[in-house]
C-alpha cells in the first residue's frame, strides 16, 4: 500500500464547497452498509465548519478526502463527534482513527466539561472510540435532549428505537465522561504514591535490618525478633 499524506485541520469557511459533496457520500454511505444515520443537510455542515465545530481531511492536491463534526446538547453538558465518513478510495490508510482523534481533540479543547458521546453500528469506530477512553454505556446515560433523538427520525432503526422506549437500538451507546477520567487519573497517582511509600519503607527497614546485623554481629535470635517487630 503507498503511503499518502493529508491534511487534517479544524474546517472553517475556505471549505464549504465539500459540504454538498461530504452530505452525498454520508447518505451513499449508510445505505450501503444498510444502517441509518440522522440525515444532515449541505448547509447544517457548512453551518458547521463557520462555527469551527468540525473537523476535515484534504489530500495534497486539495481533493476532500475525510470529515467528522461536534454537535452540542444539554446545554453543552453533552458532545457528540458526528457523522464521521471517509471518501471511500481514500479508506485504507487509517484516515477515520486520525479524524477521530482530531475532532475529540477539538471537543475537548472547545467544552472540556462536556461528556463526549456517540452511537455507531460499527465495529471500526468502536474500537477508535474504545482507544480514546470510551466506555459503553446504556441510552439513560446520554443526553435526555429531545432534538437529538428527533435526529435519530431519518434512521432506518428508527421504529426499533421507539418500540424500546429510547432504553436501546440497533447503535451502541459510548462515553468519555471527563469527570470519571479525572477520577481514575487521581487513584493511579494515589495508587502510584502509595507504592514508592512502601518501597521507601522496605529500603528503611532493610537499611535498618542491616545496621543492627552488624552491631548484633550475628545474634540471629535478636535480629528475628528486631524485625518481625
Amino acid at each position: 500500500m503507498n503511503s499518502m499524506v493529508f491534511k487534517i485541520e479544524q474546517a472553517s469557511e475556505k471549505h464549504l464547497q465539500y459540504a454538498e459533496t461530504i452530505c452525498n457520500e454520508m447518505e451513499a454511505s449508510a445505505k450501503v452498509r444498510g444502517t441509518g444515520i440522522a440525515k444532515r443537510s449541505p448547509e447544517y455542515l457548512e453551518k458547521k465548519m463557520l462555527q469551527g465545530n468540525a473537523i476535515i481531511a484534504l489530500t495534497e492536491k486539495g481533493d476532500w478526502a475525510g470529515f467528522c463534526y461536534i454537535e452540542t446538547w444539554s446545554h453543552e453538558k453533552f458532545v457528540a463527534n458526528s457523522g464521521l465518513i471517509v471518501s471511500p478510495e481514500y479508506r485504507q490508510f487509517g484516515l477515520a482513527k486520525k479524524i477521530k482523534q482530531a475532532v475529540f481533540n477539538l471537543s475537548r479543547t472547545k467544552y472540556p466539561d462536556s461528556k463526549i458521546f456517540g452511537l455507531t453500528t460499527g465495529l471500526a469506530v468502536m474500537k477508535i472510540n474504545s482507544d480514546l477512553g470510551y466506555e459503553p454505556v446504556t441510552y439513560s446515560e446520554l443526553t435526555q435532549d429531545e432534538d437529538f433523538w428527533k435526529g435519530c427520525s431519518s434512521c432506518v432503526n428508527f421504529e426499533i428505537l421507539k418500540s424500546k422506549d429510547r432504553k436501546n437500538c440497533m447503535c451502541t451507546a459510548m462515553l468519555w465522561d471527563p469527570a470519571e477520567k479525572e477520577k481514575e487519573k487521581r487513584l493511579k497517582i494515589e495508587q502510584k504514591s502509595l507504592a514508592k511509600e512502601r518501597l521507601r519503607n522496605m529500603k528503611k527497614k532493610q537499611s535498618l535490618f542491616k545496621i543492627i546485623s552488624q552491631k548484633l554481629k550475628g545474634n540471629k535470635k535478636i535480629i528475628t525478633l528486631f524485625f518481625n517487630y
